[in-house]
């Protein structure tokens, strides 16, 4: 019964390309102040003609699974929503690259918060005794469904991936998965959204026009559904667990914009030092935000074993979740860097 999923890996690999806020102002109307005033983000990477998600999801899968010490797991779960393909799923490549064989893999899409849906699908899988290990892997190559003259969005987003290995273990072991939270309402899903592409657009049998092929977003909107949201996830976990919030060691949220994760710590009550951003340097990396959080936070030694750890996204569809855990001793095994893999 006390059977569950424990973080036994990390791993991040982000693009060796990066975008600062001046190589945008030289573009749009923009500048720098203004970006970092209104997000908090001062360059972002993004990918090189020809790089795909699972490009960078192998290299972060490779380095979570060297990171746990292990060569081989039961399943692979991709969060994204840039796969290569609309079909097929990037899963199966990104096993297939990895070298594991023919097992189970699969995507997970719910955009910013698809590596919390994929981390609950990969628990799920060793809870229920179908896996010993499972690869969770957030990845995208946002940027190629951003307009990049569109003030808006351009300068938000980043590439990047990151992944965590899983194993089967007990509740009681630092690195237990000990709370999950997950919700959605599709009444919201114009609230962020790639208007073509897809099967409505695609059935009335006229071309679309360009600007439709791109993300758009409701950006006050969504600030106002975000922080609520993951803040009403954040504690829900916590009443599942049975943590007051001066327990929390630290908030790890979906890095989209530090006024949002600013808010939500607000809300919670908790100092706004114990909510982990890193977006000033990759931006808003949808799915691939918190591992890439989680990996550089344990690497820089911010993250230590024994603390308790609050994770929570929002995203479009609209989804939302959050998760509670006991950071582990990873040790590192001597083999991840404090900085993600370039590629």
């Amino acid at each position: 019964m006390n059977r569950t999923s424990v973080l036994a890996g990390t791993g991040s690999a982000v693009p060796g390309q990066v975008v600062t806020n001046h190589m945008l102002a030289e573009r749009m109307d923009t500048s720098d102040q203004w970006i970092r005033s209104r997000t908090g983000i001062a360059e972002r990477r993004v990918v090189e003609p020809g790089t795909a998600t699972s490009d960078l999801a192998v290299e972060a899968g490779r380095r979570a699974l060297r990171s746990a010490g292990v060569d081989r797991v039961d399943a692979v779960v991709v969060g994204t929503a840039t796969p290569d393909h609309q079909c097929p799923a990037t899963g199966p490549i990104v096993a297939a690259g990895l070298d594991l064989g023919t097992i189970p893999a699969f995507d997970v899409g719910a955009v910013c918060s698809g590596f919390l849906y994929a981390l609950a699908t990969g628990s799920g899988l060793i809870a229920a005794g179908h896996a010993e290990r499972v690869l969770v892997v957030g990845a995208e190559a946002f940027t190629t469904i951003i307009d990049p003259t569109d003030r808006a969005t351009a300068p938000l987003f980043g590439d990047g991936a990151g992944a965590v290995v899983l194993r089967a273990g007990d509740r009681e072991e630092p690195g237990a998965l000990l709370g999950l939270h997950l919700g959605s309402d599709g009444l919201l899903a114009d609230l962020i959204i790639v208007p073509a592409g897809g099967s409505r657009q695609r059935s009335l049998g006229v071309e679309a026009p360009r600007e439709d092929h791109y993300f758009t977003m409701r950006g006050q909107e969504v600030f106002k559904h975000a922080v609520r949201r993951m803040e009403e996830s954040a504690r829900e976990v916590l009443g599942q667990v049975g943590w007051g919030l001066a327990e929390v060691d630290w908030l790890v949220g979906h890095q989209a914009n530090l006024r949002i994760l600013h808010a939500v710590a607000d809300q919670l009550r908790l100092p706004r030092e114990r909510a982990f951003a890193n977006l000033e340097r990759y931006g808003n990396t949808s799915a691939a935000s918190i591992p890439l959080a989680l990996d550089e936070a344990a690497a820089t030694g911010r993250l230590r074993a024994g603390q308790r750890v609050v994770l929570t996204a929002f995203g479009a569809g609209a989804t939302w979740g959050a998760a509670a855990l006991t950071w582990p001793d990873l040790g590192r095994n001597g083999a991840a860097p404090p900085a993600p893999a370039r590629i």
